[in-house]
């Protein structure tokens, strides 16, 4: 009772103090456990489930906010004008308002109207002479939302010169039974039909006992790039690293710079005076690419001792390697090293994918092992592994970046030993997830982990997280190619898209609509883009 009665009270305090501020989506979420209910159809805190509403004026405010709006507004002039003499820096906007981040958003949008406006008032003047096309008349930022956001997670972590924030839908794809245990997978996606495909897929695993996973190998990497005078230094220092009590002195070295890091490999490679050098680490819960470059700052500080004519060109040298493709995070791995596995019956396969066994291992083989070698693919021995682990990304605040390494996958379908049903398997060497960092403490990118089971740290088991996340993406993704490859197998693809992938008008008759994955014997199935 006594905590009800103070954030009441905190509440109106807030409203009095600052009607303008729409601080109280602040104090909504200073007292939080990551649940469900931040991922709300009402205030959209940058993600929706299922649908988003279509933005409109104010976003959802009412008429009263709107005139405190216009208010604040008159006030902010002074910032803006200050902004456009250059007396103000917008990136210090924040600074200046540390108790108020929806105000200092607020005038940084005011600027940028302002700016857009003149941009426009200039196509206007030029629209003689222009010969592509311009962008559409009226306020640019109306329909960016930007309150009811907790820029206080935002500040300082995730983002500068914030102006809103982008709300995508959310949909839900499952139960998928992973490991013997159900896993609902929330996915952040604007492709329709990625869900409901992903989801029948689920349903078919699940149907068949379910998927296993094993956890191969763990290792977050950076691979700095020093010079020397010569490249003969260069290879004294590959040889260096090489013996055993050399390693274990650069390791100790490293390993002191966290709880959790702890460094398992060092690979290197010559370029004539310059040295590549990948440190290999385990980092906990998180991605952990801030807690590796600490220990590899803190090791080449111990290597320059015995090498004082070493220089670091840079802490990245592109050998480790980030957000890029490379075939060096295919062979050794990078992040979380998964395989999964399940095997599905000839009945499942024929009532829930719509297709046969035979046609499915035929398929994959010409496609996905065939084609893509005829492509040159690194890593892209798949039919879309890159679409689910984008949109879980996306949901859980991973950094969407990454899905270039992450989304390295051989899909493999045969026949199971029986000679009736299907044996498919993928293998995913680089899966670069965290429940810890990043964006994971969003509230609801926290709260779609929480979905999963895995947000935050696991105090118990350092990593068990993590290492949970990437099995579950790398199984997602097997239930997305099981379901895309069964579309194309039977000739399904293009009905399914024009089915999910249009904008067409609302259900009119609620019992008619079904749920993703309840298909009648003669439809087709859905699936997403190849």
């Amino acid at each position: 009772m006594v905590v009800v009665v103070g954030l009441f009270v905190c509440r109106v305090f807030n409203m009095w103090r600052s009607p303008a501020s729409h601080t109280s989506g602040l104090l909504r979420w200073s007292v939080r456990p990551p649940t469900l209910s931040h991922v709300s159809h009402r205030a959209p805190q940058g993600f929706c489930l299922f649908a988003c509403p279509t933005p409109h004026r104010a976003y959802g405010t009412t008429a009263t906010e709107e005139a405190a709006l216009a208010t604040t507004t008159t006030e902010d002039e002074e910032f803006v004008t200050k902004a456009e003499r250059g007396e103000l820096q917008p990136h210090n906007l924040e600074k200046l308002f540390p108790h108020d981040l929806t105000r200092a958003v607020s005038i940084r949008r005011q600027l940028l109207e302002r700016n857009l406006a003149k941009q426009q008032a200039q196509r206007k003047v030029n629209s003689d002479t222009l010969t592509s096309a311009t962008a559409k008349e009226g306020p640019a930022l109306q329909n960016l939302p930007f309150r009811h956001y907790d820029y206080a997670d935002v500040s300082g972590a995730c983002c500068e010169n914030v102006i809103g924030y982008v709300p995508i839908p959310v949909g839900i794809a499952g139960p998928l039974l992973i490991d013997g245990e159900e896993v609902y997978v929330p996915l952040a996606t604007t492709e329709g039909a990625l869900v409901a495909s992903t989801h029948r897929g689920c349903k078919a695993i699940s149907q068949a006992g379910g998927a296993n996973t094993s956890l191969v190998a763990d290792g977050m990497t950076r691979g700095p790039v020093v010079r020397f005078p010569s490249a003969r230094r260069a290879a004294e220092l590959k040889q260096w690293l090489a013996v055993p009590d050399n390693f274990y002195t650069v390791a100790a070295a490293f390993n002191s710079t966290s709880r959790f890091a702890r460094l398992s490999s060092i690979k290197t490679a010559v370029a004539g005076k310059d040295l590549f050098i990948r440190f290999k680490s385990a980092t906990g819960d998180a991605m952990g690419m801030n807690m590796i470059s600490k220990g590899v700052e803190k090791a080449l500080t111990v290597v320059a001792d015995y090498f004082p004519d070493m220089r670091m060109l840079s802490l990245s040298g592109n050998y480790c390697t980030d957000k890029k493709p490379a075939a060096i995070n295919w062979l050794e791995g990078r992040g979380k090293s998964v395989v999964t596995e399940a095997t599905i019956s000839e009945d499942i396969v024929k009532r829930t994918l719509k297709t046969t066994v035979a046609a499915l291992v035929l398929l994959n083989q010409q496609k996905n092992l065939v084609g893509s070698a005829m492509a040159g693919s690194i890593g892209g021995f798949n039919a879309h592994a890159s679409n689910i682990v984008t949109a879980l990304f996306l949901a859980t605040g991973q950094d969407p970046a990454q899905n270039v390494e992450s989304s390295n996958c051989i899909t493999l379908m045969e026949f199971a030993e029986n000679g009736k049903d299907l044996y498919i398997s993928c293998s995913m060497p680089s899966i670069e997830v965290g429940t810890v960092g990043g964006g994971t403490h969003l509230s609801p990118q926290a709260s779609c982990l929480n979905i999963i089971g895995v947000q935050g740290a696991n105090t118990h088991s350092p990593g068990a997280n993590a290492a949970k996340l990437a099995r579950v993406v790398c199984t997602t993704v097997m239930a997305g190619e099981l379901s895309l490859m069964s579309a194309l197998a039977a000739n399904h693809l293009v009905s399914a898209h024009l089915q999910h992938n249009r904008k067409t008008p609302a259900v009119q008759n609620p019992k008619e609509h079904k749920l993703p994955g309840e298909y009648q014997e003669d439809e087709p199935p859905t699936t997403s883009s190849t």
